[in-house]
């Protein structure tokens, strides 16, 4: 066992690479990485960690959406769960395959659907709005602080029908979360470390009495009402909002800054049409990768792309590699609005695509149409800093300056 799975020899065929893809300067500057694993061909073997690594799109997308042959229910990090017990019981959603995921899934759906997204849509636009007149108020400010932690931990709590908000619990939880999925490093412990604080009080924010009677939240508890699933299982899928529904776009929106105060012309094209906001999105989504990278391990001795994968293989899948790779798109390191990456798979694919994604969007759409109407440039104030994170790749800082048009 290495890090709670299966211990395996490489493949024939596959290169051994000795590297740490969760070393503190891979993770906070991954370019070279990604480029290098692309180079090694469909996967490379990383013996420190006994995995297999994909970082080209093609084979990355045929592991990340099968399945059949490589499951999610054994676990999205480096852990087994048919080995060792997890740290939480796991998502019902993210960690589970059909048929349990389908009927967890079909509820979560329902709850977030287009048409209960719309109806909070001029909320999110008020809000949105709102924030970047003040921050156009202060001219410099702290990005990541005071806008992409901020917008999200507003509206998206309300959404749910959270009673009680706390900015920095939530934040900490998607944290916890998403570093538990790396190995038992320095950064998982430092995250694990805020345990005690925020998972009691994460775990009553999803109890049906903490609830609005009105919100996602309250549609999830009316499944169970039902039978449709169990009133455990609906706790389990409000804590599932709570972490991935965060988190993510908190990453996101600061990566969004970043991108637009990087590329002028890209932002002035935005200014010019801030219609292609949601575009926007999807390649902010592509070019910076929030999920960096998920695992899923081998449920059946296959292959890919000619290698012969064993059972109980752990597959680190490289999406911010996929994402950049050249093969796939065209010029992958230029940031273009008007690529409309479609494809792109920083929001998964298939079965296990983000069940969240409607409200990602409509979240990013408010923020950068208000943007892209009241903001007349973005200028950097401070070297930006990328905060080491075993599977998602987000600032720690970024101070910026707001000018009005």
């Amino acid at each position: 066992m290495i890090e709670g799975h299966k211990e395996i020899d490489a493949p024939a065929g596959v290169p051994v690479w000795d590297v740490d893809p969760y070393d503190s300067a891979i993770l906070a500057g991954p370019t070279d990485y990604y480029a290098e694993l692309r180079s090694k061909g469909p996967f490379a073997y990383i013996p420190r960690y006994s995995v297999l690594a994909c970082g080209r799109y093609d084979e990355t997308k045929e592991v990340f959406s099968d399945w059949e042959r490589f499951v999610s229910s054994r676990g999205v990090g480096l852990q087994d769960f048919s080995l060792e017990e997890p740290w939480r019981p796991p998502s019902i959603v993210l960690e589970k395959d059909p048929p349990d995921h389908t009927r967890a899934r079909a509820v979560i759906e329902r709850a977030l659907s287009t048409r209960a997204v719309r109806q909070l849509g001029e909320s999110f636009r008020q809000d949105a709005e709102s924030l970047i007149d003040g921050l156009l108020e202060k001219g410099v400010f702290e990005a990541v602080e005071d806008l992409a932690e901020t917008y999200p931990t507003t509206v998206f709590p309300n959404a749910v029908g959270l009673q009680e908000g706390d900015r920095r619990r939530l934040v900490d939880y998607g944290s916890m979360v998403f570093n538990a999925l790396g190995p038992d490093n320095e950064i998982r412990r430092d995250a694990m470390a805020r345990g005690p604080d925020v998972v009691p009080w994460i775990m009553e924010q999803c109890q049906r009495e903490r609830l609005k009677p009105e919100g996602f939240g309250a549609m999830i508890y009316a499944a169970a009402e039902t039978g449709e699933i169990t009133e455990e299982e609906a706790g389990l899928l409000v804590r599932s909002l709570l972490s991935a529904g965060v988190d993510t776009t908190v990453t996101v929106l600061g990566s969004a800054i970043w991108c637009l105060a990087n590329n002028p012309d890209q932002f002035e094209r935005l200014k010019a049409d801030p219609k292609m906001a949601l575009w926007a999105f999807e390649e902010i989504l592509r070019y910076t990768s929030p999920v960096h990278s998920f695992c899923r391990t081998a449920n059946l001795d296959t292959e890919v792309s000619g290698i012969k994968i064993a059972e109980g293989t752990k597959i680190l899948c490289v999406l911010g590699s996929a994402n950049l790779d050249e093969d796939h798109y065209p010029k992958a390191d230029r940031f273009d609005i008007d690529r409309r990456p479609s494809d792109h798979l920083a929001l998964g694919v298939g079965i296990h695509g983000c069940v969240g994604q409607n409200v990602a969007r409509a979240e990013a759409d408010a923020v950068l149409t208000a943007i892209a109407n009241k903001v007349g440039s973005i200028e950097l104030a401070g070297e930006p800093v990328w905060r080491p994170n075993n599977s998602v790749h987000t600032l720690d800082r970024l101070p910026v300056i707001f000018r009005g048009k």
